[in-house]
């Protein structure tokens, strides 16, 4: 097997074509917002929706019905040269990379969109082949339409093979954005039995140990307490572990249940303290959710500026409020301030929130 010599790997896959970046930057995306630019009321709300949400996602792929996919595909067209989206990231999930429309999705929407156009979510990727085609054909488009900046793309793990071989898909492209979790497909694929499109599963528990009688007997049918576990808990941390090998960002996928707003919020943090820097928006109610939860709170950036500030040149170790902080403590407090910073750049309350923490700090 012969293997591309590293030297090659960010050079443009077609003449003509932008440099590929060499560091993929860390924009806010704490919400994907889907909408279906073929549903003419939903597409009507886009342009209001600037600067609320950090990426709008125009969907072409599950969702949107086959004799819609043609309407769809203009719709995005139409709301991209329409719109300013300023702040906000302008996203498309295409088609599979099996079905018919995927070839016309990205001829069509390159040269018409691609200088607004941030992000390709490819669904269902299996390996790094998959992504090979679409980065080449994008650099192919990209230097037919005199686009000047590169399209990146970002892989959706909803089947089994998908999350064997995550490591490569990661490394397959400088185009990699980063990779979200499809729990729906991906239950599919490995036949899991659940029906639920994220979230945990009241079936899937760990039970507490049975008390014991006065002889020393366990009693079975004692009440005893269940803890329901996540069953996506494997996936999210090896997905969290490749991204970050290749410096790439992971995100949550949907949560399937919308009028469950506190089972979704549970979710959304539990990705986010493994490492998630965003998730996926069903509806606008989950927007907000999105953004309380990957956004650290006023207590954290307090408590990591503190640790910054009493580190000093990040040696040693401190005590504060009775314990020990190191450089390990400080390398964490660092992805917390930073990222308070970059999200204070886009949200004016988040600014006004942490920028009162100086006060009393």
């Amino acid at each position: 097997m012969t293997h591309k010599s590293p030297k090659d790997f960010f050079r443009p896959l077609a003449v003509g074509a932008p440099a590929p970046l060499r560091e993929i930057p860390a924009r806010p995306s704490r919400a994907i917002h889907f909408f279906d630019p073929s549903n003419e009321k939903m597409a009507a709300k886009i342009p209001a929706m600037v600067g609320t949400v950090d990426v709008l996602l125009g969907n072409l792929e599950d969702a949107v019905k086959a004799d819609n996919k043609e309407a769809a595909r203009a719709g995005l067209v139409k709301i991209a040269q329409e719109t300013d989206f300023g702040p906000t990231q302008l996203w498309t999930r295409i088609n599979s990379l099996d079905s018919p429309w995927v070839l016309d999705d990205l001829t069509t929407l390159v040269p018409a969109i691609g200088h607004k156009l941030d992000v390709v979510m490819v669904p269902k990727v299996q390996g790094a082949e998959d992504i090979h085609y679409v980065d080449r054909l994008l650099a192919q488009l990209e230097a037919k339409a005199g686009l000047t900046r590169p399209i990146l793309i970002h892989a959706i793990l909803e089947t089994a093979r998908g999350v064997a071989n995550v490591e490569e898909i990661c490394g397959a492209s400088p185009r990699m954005q980063g990779l979200s979790l499809g729990p729906a497909d991906l239950a599919a694929d490995r036949k899991m039995k659940t029906t639920r499109v994220g979230g945990g599963h009241p079936g899937y528990l760990v039970r507490q140990d049975p008390p014991r009688d006065a002889a020393g007997a366990s009693v079975i049918d004692a009440e005893r307490s269940v803890f329901q576990q996540d069953l996506w808990h494997y996936t999210i941390a090896k997905m969290v572990d490749a991204c970050a090998t290749h410096g790439i960002y992971p995100y949550y996928g949907p949560f399937g249940d919308i009028a469950d707003v506190v089972a979704c919020e549970d979710q959304f943090r539990n990705a986010f303290l493994l490492g998630c820097v965003g998730t996926w928006s069903l509806h606008p109610k989950q927007i907000a959710i999105a953004n309380r939860v990957f956004s650290p709170s006023v207590e954290d950036v307090a408590h990591a500026r503190r640790v910054v500030a009493a580190m000093g040149d990040g040696t040693g170790a401190v005590m504060l409020d009775g314990k020990m902080e190191d450089d390990a403590s400080l390398k964490q407090c660092l992805v917390m301030v930073e990222l308070a910073e970059k999200l204070a750049s886009i949200d004016p309350e988040l600014k006004a929130a942490y920028d009162a923490i100086e006060v009393g700090a």
